[in-house]
């Protein structure tokens, strides 16, 4: 190797020791940005391209509207170019939004929850705080400098809104809303002796799941000859315990964090899930797998799954995964999640929200604010309502004629007007009032979590055999406070530790090494270039 090749190749190496400090230093925490102030002018004279991140999964419909309102809003606004990026789930966006909080490289529009915010706004001046933005006479919900017919803030509906305030300001908009429903095989529980009720109660469920157990002499079920029948599965069993909680009047976390989750009546609640998974009678989706898949086989009695999930739920439901060979007639049903009072009931609200990065240019933050905006026009929020059981998140678009006209089409088709998607969307409408949403803060996303591993493990523990007794039930509490790190005030949502700033003699030795590195390079590049001269 010549003496040339071999001074770069030293040059290099200092180079790239150099580099690397660099951005340890760097990536530590990103610089703060300043804080947001709304431009007293668009400026429509600059080109902007902006970043939007969304989640999807295998409803193409839901592509389309994404697609055509981002055709529809840069007609609109030809200065300004919006660049979809698809994902998965919301985890995904969420582990990928806090990677690049780091390197200062978030997109500028996202479709996320509050939980996720919250820990969003661990970084500084991350997230844009939006109640200038909702008022301002040009550019804010419904101004006059708006190029198309977007909802006042008095025109979103209220407990929608209400859910994306973080701490004194708002922090994000709705998009679309769902609550949890029971899909129900209402044949199954007139064949048992049952009539159905309006609204459903834990005694009803569990007793009528009970009776389905019932086996032949041959081994299979009484009530659908099957070898299979799960009468009871639940989908999200961190929103069975929420929401039994709150019914209840128990304890679950306060607006500042605390946690009241583990609590005498959650234990109760517990112990009797596992007596039903003794029997058979009830199992959830991470045991079992998809409640529809159940359902529509005939296996299941009660699916609980989301209302934006109706088109996967029924007999003849348009989005299914089980083969067409492996259907049973019968008649969905579709009513409330079990209450413990029914002259009160109380169901989760839930559904993705969509917020605004802030950036160094104003003018690129207001450009991401106008688009953020239009995906609240009565044609977006509908063309997306259409596609799921999603609820519009505005009154202007509930009460639109277009949106009248495809409720009143229900049964027309078991696509676009699938009854029982239509039906579940009815329910959250009629019952907005009886939604809630628990408090959100840097955590509460572990702590749901929490909530659901209770009864995961309880139930996994009943299966393989083991008694849960005091002992379990103390051994049940400290496992899921250490796997969530519950006991711990600074956990982020995805339980990893915010690392904060880096400390000031760290940041002024690792700049004098990095000086350091820099001057050796300096002078490697030097004597490099001084003997390539000679050479």
């Amino acid at each position: 190797m010549s003496t040339r090749h071999t001074k770069w190749k030293k040059a290099f190496t200092v180079f790239f020791i150099g580099f690397s400090l660099f951005a340890l230093t760097g990536c530590h925490g990103s610089k703060a940005l300043p804080d947001f102030t709304v431009p007293a002018e668009f400026d429509s004279t600059r080109d902007y391209e902006i970043t939007f991140w969304a989640k999807n999964d295998t409803n193409k419909n839901q592509t389309d509207v994404y697609k055509k309102a981002i055709s529809d809003f840069e007609k609109l606004y030809p200065n300004i170019t919006v660049n979809m990026k698809l994902y998965t789930d919301y985890g995904r966006i969420f582990n990928d939004v806090i990677t690049n909080i780091a390197t200062g490289t978030t997109p500028n529009v996202c479709i996320t929850y509050p939980d996720h915010i919250a820990t969003y706004l661990t970084g500084k001046n991350t997230v844009v705080p939006l109640d200038d933005l909702f008022a301002n006479e040009k550019y804010g919900l419904g101004g006059s400098m708006l190029l198309y017919d977007g909802p006042t803030q008095e025109e979103i509906v209220p407990q929608f809104l209400s859910e994306c305030v973080l701490g004194e300001n708002h922090y994000a908009v709705p998009y679309m809303r769902s609550t949890e429903c029971c899909y129900i095989n209402k044949d199954y529980v007139e064949k048992l002796g049952y009539t159905l009720p309006d609204v459903l109660t834990w005694d009803f469920i569990w007793e009528v799941s009970e009776a389905a157990t019932a086996k032949n002499a041959d081994g299979t079920f009484a009530l659908n000859g099957q070898n299979v029948m799960i009468p009871f599965i639940y989908k999200s069993t961190d929103n069975m315990m929420i929401q039994y909680l709150k019914q209840k009047g128990a304890g679950y976390s306060t607006a500042e964090g605390e946690i009241e989750l583990f609590n005498a009546d959650t234990e109760a609640f517990l112990r009797e899930i596992a007596g039903h998974v003794e029997t058979g009678a009830f199992s959830t989706f991470k045991i079992s797998s998809y409640p529809a898949n159940f359902l529509n086989a005939g296996q299941c009695v009660f699916a609980i799954d989301s209302t934006a999930g109706a088109t996967w739920m029924g007999a003849q439901a348009p989005l299914a995964d089980i083969s067409e060979d492996a259907f049973v007639d019968f008649e969905t049903a579709v009513r409330m999640v079990p209450q413990i009072d029914p002259e009160n009931p109380q169901m989760i609200s839930q559904g993705p929200s969509v917020c605004v990065f802030n950036k160094a240019d104003p003018q690129e933050v207001l450009a991401s604010w106008l688009f953020t905006q239009y995906l609240l026009t009565d044609e977006v929020q509908i063309g997306y309502a259409k596609t799921e059981g999603y609820l519009p998140v505005t009154t202007k678009a509930q009460s639109s004629p277009a949106y009248r006209d495809y409720l009143n089409r229900s049964g027309e088709d078991n696509k676009t007007y699938y009854p029982v998607k239509i039906e579940a969307s009815t329910l959250l409408m009629e019952h907005t009032a009886d939604t809630f949403v628990t408090p959100v803060f840097n955590g509460s996303a572990s702590l749901r979590n929490a909530a659901g591993q209770l009864i995961e493990n309880v139930a996994n523990a009943v299966r393989r055999g083991k008694t849960v007794n005091d002992t379990y039930m103390e051994e049940l509490v400290t496992d899921v406070t250490a796997l969530y790190r519950l006991d711990q005030k600074d956990i982020a949502t995805d339980g990893k530790r915010e690392l904060g700033p880096l400390p000031r003699f760290s940041a002024l030795f690792l700049a004098a090494l990095l000086l350091t590195w820099c001057l050796i390079l300096l002078y490697a590049v030097r004597d490099f270039v001084k003997n390539r001269k000679k050479d």
